[in-house]
């Protein structure tokens, strides 16, 4: 059973430390800690993965971001890529093709991932909803440590 995994972009990226850095592969563009443990979490126990970009949506790691953005799902004044244009590359990437999809991230990308993948009999996965984004860090922590991926029973007893 093919597992996507989808991570979040973060605010964070590698301009911020390179003001010149040219344009960088998105799984390089991106550098906050929260971005970087995501992405190790995906490439340990995702079949594939990519990444939600508020500006770009859903991207391979090796997709181009030619230069720095501030595009969030939490400020439409930012003008986040709309949730239809999500729907449409949806479909033309084929994402219903897998069995599981395991979406991380908080509330406005899990809303997002809903949404884009409503019309799919895919069955998603949320594993740190609802945490804290501190618990969450440390529950993505805990599988990589582990060697397991997120389960909520797991995270339910984290959680406590």
């Amino acid at each position: 059973m093919p597992t996507l995994v989808v991570v979040p972009c973060g605010q964070r990226k590698i301009w911020d430390d390179h003001p010149q850095h040219g344009p960088a592969a998105a799984r390089d563009a991106y550098t906050g800690t929260l971005f970087v443990l995501n992405r190790t979490y995906a490439e340990r126990f995702g079949d594939d993965w990519l990444i939600l970009s508020a500006k770009y949506g859903f991207i391979a790691p090796d997709f181009i971001i030619p230069s720095p953005y501030n595009v969030t799902f939490k400020h439409h004044k930012t003008n986040p890529i709309s949730l239809d244009e999500l729907v449409q590359q949806q479909r033309q990437l084929a994402l219903g093709r897998y069995t599981n999809v395991v979406a991380l991230g908080g509330a406005d990308y899990r809303h997002a991932v809903r949404l884009a993948f409503a019309s799919t009999s895919v069955a998603l996965a949320f594993p740190t909803a609802g945490l804290p984004i501190g618990k969450a860090m440390q529950a993505v922590r805990h599988a990589l440590d582990g060697g397991s991926p997120l389960s909520a029973v797991a995270l339910a007893r984290q959680a406590k």
